[in-house]
Formats: structure tokens, C-alpha cells, sequence
């Protein structure tokens, strides 16, 4: 990916994560991605409702950019002082299966989407 190309990556992925944060009290990679323009909402919703078998599918960018981008997304979260918290993704249909983001099912591409990114928690020793 150019330099440009990873410039622009960076900075909507900062704007998506700090709106994130501030409107829901979390940030997912989701979010980013749906930041990027590569993932419409109507497709995430479909993957929640079992119509398609994995994330990455519905996903309008290849395999090394969604790599780049979620390599920024961790990046960005980690520098803001976020702290992640892996979560479980089940489908809404009867049998509550669990979702699969990625094409190969590789348990730490799987974990890096399931991970929220929630603010550190207030000290609580003032």
C-alpha cells in the first residue's frame, strides 16, 4: 500500500474510532472498516443474519489491504490508551452459531475482529 493510501487509512480509521468511542463507549474493528468504505452496514447485517459464511466475504478490498488496515486499527487503539476486550459474535438466527470473520477461520485473525477497544478504566484511587 503507498504511502498516501496509508496516510488517508490512518486518518479515517482515527476519526471512525474516536466517534466509535465517544457515541458507544467502545470501538470495533467493524468500525473500521465500515470507515474505509470497504464494508457497507446492509453487508454486515446480512453476515449477522447468517446469509453469508464469513466477514471478509462482503469485504470490497483484498486480503493484504484488510490486513493493513486492521495492522492500523490495533496500532491506533493501542497509541489512544484503549484497551481491548475480546467478545463473542453470534449469529441472530435460531441456532445463535458463531460467526466467522475471516476466509481461513485462523483463531488470532478471528480474535483480532472479535476484539472491542473500550476506554481505560478511571482510576479509582483519587
Amino acid at each position: 500500500m503507498n504511502p498516501r493510501n496509508q496516510a488517508w487509512l490512518r486518518r479515517e480509521i482515527a476519526a471512525a474510532g474516536t466517534a466509535a468511542v465517544a457515541r458507544k463507549g467502545y470501538v470495533t474493528a467493524i468500525d473500521a472498516l465500515l470507515a474505509t468504505g470497504w464494508l457497507r452496514p446492509e453487508k454486515v447485517e446480512n453476515w449477522r443474519r447468517g446469509r453469508v459464511p464469513y466477514l471478509e466475504q462482503v469485504t470490497v478490498a483484498s486480503l493484504p489491504k484488510i490486513s493493513a488496515a486492521m495492522r492500523i486499527f490495533r496500532s491506533w487503539a493501542e497509541r489512544a490508551g484503549l484497551r481491548p476486550s475480546e467478545t463473542a459474535y453470534v449469529s441472530q438466527t435460531r441456532d445463535r452459531r458463531r460467526l466467522q470473520f475471516s476466509k481461513s477461520g485462523d483463531p488470532n485473525i478471528e480474535r483480532a475482529y472479535r476484539t472491542h477497544w473500550l476506554p481505560p478504566k478511571p482510576n479509582t484511587n483519587g
